[in-house]
């Protein structure tokens, strides 16, 4: 007996595809109005300002999280985890809080899965300390590391491994003797030499954190992402607990004050000053903050949260005002970030003019390799298999699906979108267009010369027949979970594929691994793919 799923993999595409129209009432019902409406920036990409002295959060949308924020003098810099995204660590730079364009990508060899870095400046160079997990990838290590630049652009070191294997989470700190420190998950800390290259001694306790009710729902204990701050005689230890994801209501931040950077450290008395408390609320698992001073003095404060109904994008960069009350700690406002907040004091006058994020389309006449483009847990050689020429990507095949590939991914913004590109093969080459979390959760289309491939679960779900031959238009859209997938000979007549496909189980609470569901492009098997003309549109 012929199984259904053997059916298709036999069956030709003519019985399969259906007519490409407007999204089904199902779909439909899952897209809500957003009240209230973000901006729109390139390409219908939710934009923060409102144009109206407001913004409404995210800040920078997307897979951003454990931002690390620099000011320095009129700027500000901002630097996310970037996990197995290679070239990593993009520094985002704003003059007023609300606004962010890219710089440049400081990370190009891959020395492990990224996790929360620490960007700061001391004595006029910049550094970067950078905790990774050890992945399959030879030279990648389980420890933290160091790069350092004399400009923020670069060009920037290669690392230098400081041997914490046992740490994440490195908060870089000056004491009042001008000795520096790392303060480490834990709440551990470690010395740095003067020219903050490498460690001296090992780490040792300095603080035990501010515990929560055990009635309350949390993922683990789990103190992380210290940041030190001085400010009016203080150094102030902001750090997360909770655990940053699980329940929603777990990831929080609390605080800790002392007079001297050796301590002794009290407890915040209002602590937790930032939580998640009911489910409802827009913004889940807020935590892993940082103050920053904004543009006239005022005070301001980065963490990361999930978006309501939306893990697969991941945890997306927030911004909160940041009050000192009269006994001399920090307090949060913002609510629960869900209604729009007056921007930042005189940082009307300071917007940069050419934007707020980046364009995501692409014709391949410039580099946007490590800006926009970053390979998943590239192999040393992988950037070989890169090159753009006469309108066109060229990417060479390596491996025989996506499982066992690196494809090239990137950071998707908006919760409604569709991505669309021509695709041309050699034969005995697959390539494809995908929306990819990592190499065992995606779903999309490939083809090669004689038969499309559809891809499910992270597996190959059928085979059916490919009547466009070596160059196909592809478009993948994403519906609030919803993805459908079409396809066309010529780029003007399209029709729908055989799958649809619902993702909204895509994320780290089903598979781990702290990251995001991003589009993604391919090629496997021999030879080489090209792929011109990629676009993006964000839907209202």
């Amino acid at each position: 007996m012929v199984s259904r799923r053997d059916a298709m993999k036999s069956a030709g595409l003519g019985t399969l595809l259906l007519g490409a129209g407007a999204p089904s009432p199902a779909a439909a019902a899952c897209s809500p109005a957003a009240t209230p409406a973000w901006g729109k920036g390139f390409e219908g990409q939710r934009k923060p300002d409102l144009g109206n002295g407001t913004f409404l959060n995210p800040i920078v949308a997307g897979d951003r999280p454990d931002p690390s924020i620099l000011k320095d003098g009129d700027d500000y810099y901002m630097t996310f985890s970037t996990f197995d995204a290679y070239p990593g660590l993009v520094i985002w730079h704003s003059k007023d809080l609300v606004n962010w364009r890219p710089v440049t990508a400081t990370l190009h060899r891959n020395i492990g899965s990224v996790w929360a870095p620490e960007l700061c400046k001391h004595k006029g160079r910049y550094y970067l300390y950078i905790p990774t997990k050890k992945t399959a990838v030879p030279g990648s290590k389980t420890t933290s590391w160091v790069i350092w630049a004399e400009r923020i652009e670069g060009p920037w070191s290669d690392p230098i491994d400081l041997d914490l294997p046992r740490h994440i989470d490195p908060g870089h700190a000056v004491g009042e003797d001008g000795s520096r420190w790392l303060f480490l998950s834990g709440v551990d800390r470690v010395r740095l030499s003067d020219d903050g290259l490498k460690t001296v001694g090992k780490p040792e306790k300095v603080y035990e954190p501010w515990r929560y009710p055990d009635d309350w729902e949390v993922e683990a204990f789990s103190p992380e992402g210290p940041k030190v701050l001085r400010h009016n005689g203080y150094y102030y230890l902001i750090l997360a607990v909770g655990g940053t994801s699980g329940p929603p209501t777990g990831h929080m931040v609390i605080a800790a004050r002392s007079k001297s950077i050796h301590g002794p450290w009290e407890h915040h008395p209002r602590n937790p000053l930032v939580r998640t408390t009911d489910v409802a609320e827009k913004w889940w698992s807020r935590g892993h903050a940082t103050l920053v001073q904004g543009p006239a003095g005022d005070w301001w404060s980065v963490y990361h949260g999930y978006e309501n109904g939306f893990w697969t994008l991941g945890r997306q960069c927030l911004l909160a005002p940041v009050t000192w009350s009269a006994d001399g700690w920090p307090d949060f406002g913002g609510g629960d970030l869900s209604q729009p907040l007056r921007k930042p004091v005189a940082s009307s006058d300071r917007i940069d003019d050419t934007g707020h994020g980046m364009p995501l389309s692409d014709d391949f006449s410039t580099d946007k390799y490590g800006i926009q483009w970053n390979f998943f847990n590239p192999a040393p050689d992988e950037a070989k298999r890169l090159a753009r020429r006469a309108g066109a990507m060229h990417l060479k095949a390596r491996g025989q699906m996506p499982s066992d590939s690196s494809p090239l991914v990137f950071v998707v913004p908006d919760q409604d979108y569709e991505v669309e590109c021509e695709i041309e093969v050699d034969p005995g080459t697959r390539a494809g267009l995908l929306l990819f979390y990592d190499h065992k959760l995606y779903c999309g289309m490939g083809f090669e010369e004689k038969n499309l491939i559809l891809h499910r679960y992270g597996t190959e779900h059928g085979t059916p027949a490919n009547p466009y031959g070596r160059r196909v238009f592809l478009r993948v859209r994403n519906r609030r979970h919803v993805v459908s997938i079409h396809l066309s000979g010529d780029g003007k007549t399209w029709v729908r594929g055989p799958r649809g496909y619902e993702v909204s189980g895509y994320h780290h609470n089903v598979r781990g691994g702290f990251m995001s569901l991003k589009p993604a492009l391919y090629a496997a098997g021999t030879g080489e793919a090209r792929f011109r003309n990629f676009r993006y549109r964000a839907f209202a």
